[in-house]
C-alpha cells in the first residue's frame, strides 16, 4: 500500500519531469573569437576613433528607418528574426542621412559614424574582440575628456551611443548600464529637434529593454515617437521602429492590452503606406499573434498568423520555407484550441516544406525545436512510437553534424530515455541515460547541477527495474549536489527529496526519517507554490499516510481536514 501511495511515477507528475521537450543543458562554456593586435589611432582632425562592434549586433546609422524590413526574413515560428529585437539590435534605425540633408554641417560627422560601423563589422567578423574592446575604450576616454571640458552636444551623445552598442555586442552589460547613465545626462539636456537624436533614443530604448530597465526603455521610445511625430507626422512609416520597440517592452512587463494597441498601430501604418499584403506586416502580426496566444486567446491569435501564412504564400509560393514556418505558428494555435490532429498535420507539412526547400540546415536549432515540439505532441496523444522516431532523428542529426560527444546530444538522449520510460522499456532508458551522463561528464564537472537531471531520471528508471540500492545512491548524490548548488530549501532539492523518499519507502527505511523528509518537502512546496498548490496536496497526502502508519492520530485530524478542503478546491478548479 505504501508503494502505491507514494509512487505515482514516482515524482514525475509533481514536477513535470515527464515532459519530452527539454531545455538544452547549459555546459557553461563560451565560444571566444580569435584576437589580433590592431592600432587605435584617431583619424586626423576627428574626435571619433574607429570603433569595432559585433557585426550582427549593430545596424548601420545610414540606413533608413524600417527601409529594409521588406527584404528581411522573419521566422514566424518565433525562434529567429532577422529584424530587430531587444536582444541583438538588428533594428533599422532613423537615418542619420535624413538629418544630414537638413544640416550640411553634420555630414562629415555622419560619414565618420558610417565608417565606424563599417570598420566595426569587419573587425568583429574577423574575431578581433580584444581590439574591439581597446578601441571602444579609446573612444570612451576621448568622449569623457570632452564632456569633462563641458562639451555635451549631439556628437557626444552619438559617440557614447556607438560605444554602448559596442559593449552591448561584446556582452559587457554592466559597463553598458554605466554608459547609458552617461548618455542620459547628455540626452536630457538636448532639444528635441537635434539631428540624430531620434536614432540615439531608439538605441537607448532597445538597450534599456535588454538590461531589463523597462521604464527607462519606454521613456526613450516615448520621446523618440513624439519627436518623429512632430517631424514626420503621425502617419509616417519612420515611426514603426520605436512603436514596435514600445510594443515589445509593454509585452515584457505584462501590459498585454497596451502592447496589442501599439502592434495594431504599426499594422495600420504599414497597411496604409505599403498595402495589406506587404511582407513588412509580418513582424507586428507575429507580435500580436504571439501575445494573444500567450494570453490564452488562440482563436483570436489564428487571424494574424493566418495573414502571415497568406502573405508568404502569395509572395513566395507554397513550397517556400517561410510558408513552412508560418504553418508552424498555425500548428501552435491548433494545439492551443485542442485540435491535436490538425496541429500534428501542420507540423509535419511545415517540416517537409522547410526541409525540401533547403530553407534551413537540418541541424538548425529552429528545425530541432519543431521536431521536439511535434514529438512531445505525438506523445501527448498516445502516438509515442512516431514521437520517438522524431527524437531519434534529432539525435542522429546532432551526432552527424556535431559529433557524438557534443553536449547537445545529452538532451536528445534524455528525451529518448523519457520516451522509452513511458513505454516501460526501462532497459533501453537506462542505457540512454548512462550514455547521457557520460557525455555530460566530459563537458561539466561531477558536481555541476545540470548533471542531476539525468541522474535522478536514472534513479527512477533503476527503481522500476527493482534495483533499489543503486537508485538510492544516485538519488542521494543528486540531492547533495542540488543542496550545494541551490540551497537546502529550494524546489530542486524538494524534487530530489521526493524521489529519494519514494525509493527508500520500498527499501523499508525508518518511517520517522521518511516522514521528516516529507515534511521538509511540504515546507518547500508551501513556500514556492502557496498553501493550496496541487503539489502541496499530493505531498500532504503522503504525510497523512505516514502519520497514520506511525499511529500519531492526534496530528492526523487537522491535516485530513485541510486535505479534504484542498481536494474540493482542486476539483472545483478542474470543473471551471
Amino acid at each position: 500500500m505504501a508503494a502505491s501511495l507514494l509512487l505515482p511515477s514516482p515524482f514525475f507528475n509533481t514536477y513535470g519531469m515527464s515532459k519530452v521537450c527539454l531545455h538544452h543543458i547549459q555546459s557553461g562554456h563560451f565560444h571566444k573569437g580569435l584576437t589580433c593586435f590592431s592600432g587605435c589611432l584617431p583619424k586626423k582632425n576627428s574626435s571619433i576613433f574607429m570603433v569595432p562592434v559585433r557585426a550582427f549586433a549593430l545596424c548601420c546609422y545610414a540606413s533608413r528607418t524600417f527601409a529594409s524590413v521588406g527584404s528581411l526574413d522573419t521566422d514566424v515560428a518565433g525562434q529567429k528574426s532577422h529584424v530587430s529585437n531587444s536582444n541583438n539590435f538588428q533594428r533599422s534605425v532613423t537615418s542619420f542621412q535624413n538629418s544630414s540633408d537638413k544640416l550640411d554641417g553634420m555630414k562629415d560627422f555622419e560619414r565618420e559614424l558610417q565608417e565606424l560601423f563599417d570598420e566595426v563589422k569587419m573587425m568583429i567578423m574577423m574575431g578581433n574582440q580584444n581590439d574591439a574592446i581597446d578601441l571602444l575604450q579609446a573612444n570612451y576616454e576621448a568622449v569623457k575628456e570632452r564632456m569633462n571640458a563641458g562639451v555635451r552636444g549631439i556628437e557626444e551623445a552619438a559617440t557614447i551611443d556607438i560605444i554602448a552598442l559596442g559593449y552591448m555586442a561584446i556582452g559587457d552589460l554592466k559597463f553598458v548600464d554605466s554608459l547609458l547613465d552617461m548618455l542620459n545626462e547628455v540626452v536630457d539636456s538636448l532639444k528635441d529637434d537635434e539631428p540624430l537624436l531620434d536614432s540615439v533614443l531608439v538605441h537607448m530604448g532597445s538597450m534599456y529593454s535588454t538590461l531589463g530597465k523597462f521604464e527607462k526603455s519606454m521613456s526613450a521610445y516615448r520621446r523618440a515617437i513624439g519627436n518623429m511625430e512632430n517631424i514626420y507626422g503621425k502617419n509616417s512609416v519612420f515611426l514603426i521602429t520605436p512603436i514596435l520597440g514600445m510594443a515589445k517592452v509593454l509585452s515584457s512587463i505584462g501590459r498585454t492590452s497596451k502592447a496589442v494597441e501599439f502592434y495594431h498601430r504599426a499594422i495600420s501604418l504599414l497597411e496604409s503606406s505599403r498595402g495589406a499584403e506587404s511582407e513588412d506586416l509580418v513582424i507586428p502580426l507575429f507580435g500580436v499573434g504571439s501575445l494573444l496566444l500567450k494570453e490564452g486567446k488562440p482563436v483570436e491569435a489564428e487571424t494574424p498568423f493566418l495573414r502571415i501564412f497568406n502573405i508568404y504564400k502569395k509572395l513566395y509560393g507554397e513550397t517556400d520555407g517561410r510558408v513552412g514556418l508560418a504553418m508552424c505558428s498555425l500548428a501552435h494555435v491548433k494545439c492551443a484550441v485542442g485540435d491535436a490532429n490538425e496541429a500534428i498535420s501542420l507540423y509535419r507539412k511545415a517540416l517537409q516544406v522547410i526541409t525540401t526547400s533547403n530553407y534551413m540546415a537540418l541541424d538548425d536549432s529552429i528545425m530541432e525545436k519543431m521536431r521536439i515540439d511535434l514529438a512531445e505532441l505525438l506523445h501527448a496523444v498516445g502516438r509515442g512510437k512516431e514521437g520517438r522516431e522524431l527524437l531519434e532523428q534529432c539525435l542522429m542529426i546532432t551526432e552527424k553534424y556535431k559529433g557524438k560527444e557534443d553536449p547537445s546530444s545529452a538532451t536528445h538522449l534524455i528525451n529518448l530515455a523519457t520516451s522509452h520510460s513511458r513505454s516501460k522499456n526501462y532497459v533501453e532508458a537506462e542505457r540512454l541515460l548512462r550514455t547521457s551522463l557520460e557525455v555530460m561528464g566530459k563537458t561539466v564537472g561531477p558536481d555541476d547541477q545540470s548533471i542531476t537531471f539525468p541522474m535522478l531520471h536514472l534513479a527512477v528508471t533503476l527503481f522500476h527495474l527493482k534495483r533499489d540500492e543503486e537508485a538510492e545512491q544516485l538519488a542521494l548524490e543528486a540531492l547533495h549536489i542540488r543542496e550545494k548548488a541551490f540551497g537546502k530549501d529550494t524546489l530542486p532539492v524538494a524534487e530530489a527529496l521526493d524521489c529519494l523518499v519514494s525509493i527508500q519507502t520500498r527499501l523499508m527505511k525508518d518511517d520517522e526519517e521518511l516522514l521528516e523528509q516529507l515534511k521538509r518537502v511540504l515546507s518547500i512546496q508551501e513556500k514556492e507554490f502557496g498553501p493550496e498548490g496541487e503539489e502541496v496536496m499530493i505531498t500532504l497526502k503522503k504525510v497523512v499516510f505516514y502519520l497514520d502508519k506511525l499511529g500519531r492520530k492526534n496530528e492526523i485530524f487537522p491535516l485530513q481536514k485541510r486535505l479534504s478542503a484542498l481536494r474540493m478546491k482542486f476539483k472545483q478548479r478542474i470543473q471551471h
